[in-house]
C-alpha cells in the first residue's frame, strides 16, 4: 500500500533522514522505534507531505505522490495525528469531528462520526466541551478520532501515548489495536512496548537511518 524507496529529508542544508526505505501493507501494524531525535517526526511528515524537503520515492497504491500537497495525499486515503494534536481549540468537540467528516473517505459522514464515538466513549460525553478545556489524554483521542472522520486507509501516528495518564494510555492502545483488528494500517511513531508486541514489524530509526 506504502512504498518508500531512498527518502532523504532535509532542513535547509541539514540533512534529517538518509535513504530510508519501508513498506506497509493492507492491515499491517508497523512500530517506529527510536531516540529523540532520531528522525521519527521528520518521517511521518515526509510521508504526508508537511515539514522537511524531501529526495526519493513515496508510492501509494503504486502511485508517486512525493509531489503531491497534504491535503491531497489525505484526500487519497493517508491520515495524520501530529505529536502536538494540532486541534481548533477553541471548537467544540463536536466541531472539530464534524469539520473533518466533510472530507469523502469510506463510508457516509454520520456512520464516521457514530464509529469514532463507538471507539471513544469518553468524547460522547463532552461533545460540546472546547478543546482548550481537554486534558491531554483527551485531547489526543479527539485528535485520532478527528483523522479517522477523514476514512483513512493508512494511520500515520507520532507518539500517541507521550505524556498522557495511564488510564487513557489504556483507552488509547485499545482503541488502536481494535482498528488493526478491523484492517486499518498504522505507521506509529511509538515507545510504548505494548504495542510494539502486537505490531507485525518493528522499525528502529538512529540518527536518521534505518537500523
Amino acid at each position: 500500500m506504502l512504498n518508500v524507496e531512498g527518502l532523504n529529508a532535509f532542513y535547509g542544508q541539514a540533512q534529517a533522514l538518509f535513504d530510508v526505505r519501508l513498506h506497509v501493507g493492507e492491515g499491517e501494524l508497523v512500530v517506529l522505534q527510536g531516540l529523540n531525535g532520531a528522525g521519527k517526526s521528520t518521517l511521518l511528515q515526509a510521508l504526508i507531505g508537511i515539514g522537511p524537503r524531501v529526495q526519493g520515492q513515496i508510492c501509494w497504491d503504486g502511485q508517486p505522490i512525493a509531489a503531491w500537497p497534504a491535503h491531497r495525499r489525505a484526500q487519497a486515503g493517508l491520515g495524520f495525528v501530529a505529536e502536538d494534536r494540532r486541534l481548533f481549540t477553541s471548537l467544540s468537540v463536536h466541531d472539530n469531528l464534524w469539520i473533518a467528516a466533510q472530507t469523502a473517505g469510506q463510508g457516509t459522514p454520520a456512520a464516521r462520526y457514530q464509529r469514532v464515538l463507538g471507539l471513544f466513549p469518553q468524547l460522547q460525553t463532552m461533545l460540546h466541551r472546547p478543546a482548550s478545556q481537554m486534558s491531554g489524554g483527551e485531547q489526543q483521542m479527539l485528535a485520532l478520532a478527528r483523522t479517522l472522520m477523514t476514512g483513512p486507509r493508512l494511520l500515520l501516528l507520532d507518539e500517541p501515548c507521550e505524556g498522557i495518564a495511564p488510564v487513557l494510555v489504556a483507552s488509547l492502545r485499545n482503541a488502536l489495536l481494535q482498528l488493526a483488528q478491523e484492517g486499518v494500517a498504522m505507521l506509529v511513531a511509538e515507545q510504548n512496548q505494548i504495542l510494539a508486541a502486537h505490531a507485525q514489524r518493528v522499525l528502529t530509526l538512529v540518527g536518521g537511518r534505518l537500523a
